[in-house]
């Protein structure tokens, strides 16, 4: 075993796992004058923060679960983040076509108080309640931005065109796309701007309680060198490991735990010309979405499935491929196979273990938990959804400042991510701003550098007058020049980091020009060890 290092770099705050809630906690903290440093023993978001169905939502059929909790938390925080990052996340309208067949989850608070009170209905979810359950949605959180919901008429428009006849009525509301792995790397590059330390491909070996702090050894996954570190605070933000982590890494006393549902999601070609999403129900009580992807795609998803082991790679499995397309197939005129399907990706949702009957149940709120009965203290983070990881890391700065002295008020309410800071209602405009500042650009090529990076778009082009000061083409518009900033600035080291987490040219470039771009990649990573040696 290599020697750990003989004098450990000290923190205030050390958090385990580089997902959103790892990144947001270590940006909030960072930016009230913690010292935080970060590992993540792989890349950031590689996980679960990067497989999601990429929306920034309120959570509609929470309702029937009675989280009236989580759905407003989750409303209000859609348009505070939409003003903070509207680079990478912007409003979208949802289509809800209705039938008389939909039926609700058996198992819903909702459902057994209508078997009671209305049993004609036989479980079915009625058109009244669709509207009172959008109509509360619509007022929960408070609304500035995103326009309400309304009915809609599918007979003879453009929402209407790719479902089948028998669907004339629909319900259309509001929530957000967010582009979930940028928004990891953001919000770390932000925490590191502010003083942290981020430290990807560096494992997290054990912890132990040393008096008043905690004495924790790392390994660099790529050298394979140990080193260490202290820190008065740990913060286990490790997502579907969290466990693990309690119970293997600093042997802490709990009975909390995670239950680990699996999402998977189909990409297949564009599906339907315009830019809304469908919220589709099924005869079974569960919702899918199928929504525009990347310009010329179509996402379609999620289910929810039991997995046991979060070491075990999440694939979408054949059963989960056929149930999305043929839940999918109950609305679309053109009857989708698996031949259609371009790309499928899975994740792991860790959420709180709450004793729910099935995974679908089970809730998506977080849970906080600080253990000091052994000396120095350490926050666990149960379960949480993407919409409302700003506010689970501020109500975890909560839980962590009253272990230290003068720490900073709340702040990133109002704080633009990086390349954020213009109204949500410019993206066009920026858009056309790089087009006529590039004009060698196409437009597909622009509109992707501004959404995503924002008004960094023009540091990362800087001067150059042609596609060729732009250095190499790797293949679908990806050029060194960019590639250069993202291994400087965003964390990446290799092909699978740049085309599937801080993009999705993954779906457009050959495998040759992977290959490459991976080449290139690790020789400028060779260069620059041996520059620093």
């Amino acid at each position: 075993m290599p020697e750990a290092t003989t004098t450990p770099e000290h923190y205030d705050l050390f958090v385990i796992g580089g997902g959103i809630n790892g990144c947001g906690i270590a940006r909030d903290a960072a930016g009230r004058g913690l010292r935080v440093g970060l590992a993540e023993m792989n890349d950031l978001a590689s996980a679960t923060s990067s497989a999601s169905t990429k929306l920034f939502h309120g959570g509609l059929r929470y309702l029937e679960f009675f989280e009236i909790r989580l759905v407003k938390h989750a409303l209000a925080e859609r348009e505070v983040l939409l003003r903070n990052m509207p680079h990478i996340s912007w409003p979208m309208r949802f289509v809800l076509p209705y039938h008389e067949e939909m039926r609700f989850e058996t198992d819903t608070p909702v459902s057994r108080l209508l078997g009671i009170f209305m049993p004609w209905t036989r479980g079915r979810r009625p058109s009244w309640m669709i509207r009172l359950g959008l109509s509360l949605y619509d007022s929960l959180g408070g609304r500035e931005i995103l326009p309400p919901s309304k009915n809609l008429d599918l007979r003879d428009t453009p929402e209407g065109a790719p479902l089948k006849d028998k669907f004339e009525k629909a319900f259309e509301y509001s929530d957000c796309w967010v582009e979930d792995s940028r928004l990891v790397v953001l919000n770390a590059r932000d925490a590191e701007d502010r003083g942290a330390r981020i430290m990807t491909r560096t494992k997290m070996i054990r912890a132990e309680r040393v008096t008043d702090h905690w004495l924790i050894t790392l390994r660099d996954e790529e050298t394979e060198r140990e080193f260490e570190a202290t820190a008065r605070m740990l913060v286990n933000a490790g997502g579907p490991w969290v466990g693990d982590i309690i119970h293997d890494k600093v042997e802490v006393n709990s009975t909390e735990g995670v239950r680990l549902v699996r999402g998977s999601h189909i990409v297949t070609k564009r599906l339907y010309d315009h830019n809304k999403c469908y919220f589709f129900q099924g005869t079974d009580g569960r919702i899918i979405f199928a929504i525009p992807y990347e310009s010329d795609f179509t996402l379609i998803g999620t289910t929810d499935a039991e997995q046991e082991d979060p070491d075990q790679k999440p694939e979408c499995t054949p059963v989960e491929r056929d149930y999305l397309i043929d839940f999918a197939n109950q609305y679309f005129k053109k009857q989708i196979t698996a031949k259609d399907i371009v790309w499928t990706y899975s994740g792991v949702r860790p959420l709180y273990d709450d004793g729910a009957s099935s995974a679908t149940a089970a809730t998506r709120d977080y849970t906080l938990k600080v253990d000091d009965t052994g000396g120095a203290p350490i926050l666990n983070i149960f379960g949480g959804k993407i919409t409302t990881y700003r506010k689970l890391a501020e109500d975890s700065l909560a839980k962590i400042s009253p272990y230290f002295s003068g720490v900073g008020e709340s702040w990133t309410a109002d704080a633009p991510l990086p390349g954020g800071k213009f109204d949500v209602d410019k993206a066009e405009q920026l858009v056309n701003r790089v087009i006529r500042t590039y004009p060698y650009l196409s437009d597909f090529w622009a509109r992707r550098m501004a959404r995503a990076y924002g008004t960094d778009t023009f540091e990362i082009i800087g001067e150059a007058e042609s596609e060729e000061d732009l250095g190499q083409l790797f293949g679908a518009t990806l050029t060194e020049r960019e590639v250069k900033w993202l291994m400087d600035r965003e964390f990446a080291r290799t092909a699978e980091d740049v085309i599937w987490r801080r993009s999705k040219l993954g779906l457009r470039m050959k495998p040759d020009d992977v290959a490459r771009l991976d080449k290139w990649m690790a020789s400028q990573r060779s260069d620059k060890s041996s520059s620093a040696a």
